[in-house]
């Protein structure tokens, strides 16, 4: 009979806490992928139409970019940006007569057929975009297991997200984005 050394010794020594976590479901990262897609083509479609704002969409779709590879790669890093980006501009609808605005227009499309603001049918569907990336970059997260270093990833992540947002609007943007941050955050 073997001992119990022997026996160990042929038993492949892995732990729960040293294996890397399962991949993302596939709905996970299509929802990141789609979402953050839907909210780029609003960017792109608002820049034709409004050239003042291409530097500023520019700089803003990198985020989208870094959020799809940091979180295919799991990273609390990307999750968190996800869920704060997404998270801040659906706030900053509530707090502008965006999504009221909006909803009337949809109203108003199912009354006349008629579409009058298509801007603001793009900005509802940029916000159903980043209501798809939050909610599959909370699930993506959760399902790694997070421990209190990836807390920590989590939020600087969302945190850095938000820094790079006011200082891309400073540095890059239109007057009138200029203008609204400093209205909405009290500047």
């Amino acid at each position: 009979m073997k001992n119990v050394e022997q026996v160990i010794g042929q038993v492949p020594r892995t732990s729960s806490v040293t294996t890397k976590p399962a991949g993302n479901a596939r709905w996970i990262n299509a929802c990141i992928v789609v979402g953050s897609g839907i909210f780029v083509f609003g960017l792109v479609v608002s820049a034709v139409f409004a050239p003042e704002w291409r530097a500023l969409h520019a700089l803003q779709a990198l985020i989208y970019v870094a959020v799809i590879v940091l979180t295919r790669r799991k990273s609390a890093w990307g999750f968190g940006a996800g869920v704060f980006v997404g998270t801040f501009w659906n706030s900053l609808g509530f707090a502008t007569p965006l999504f009221r605005d909006g909803i009337q227009e949809v109203w108003t499309v199912i009354r006349t057929g008629n579409v009058q603001r298509p801007d603001l049918l793009l900005q509802l569907l940029a916000a159903g975009g980043h209501i798809l990336i939050i909610i599959a970059c909370l699930v993506g997260f959760f399902r790694t297991r997070p421990g209190t270093r990836q807390w920590g990833q989590f939020v600087a992540g969302g945190v850095l997200v938000i820094g790079y947002l006011f200082a891309i609007v400073f540095a890059a943007g239109p007057p009138q984005g200029v203008a609204l941050f400093k209205r909405v955050f009290g500047l």
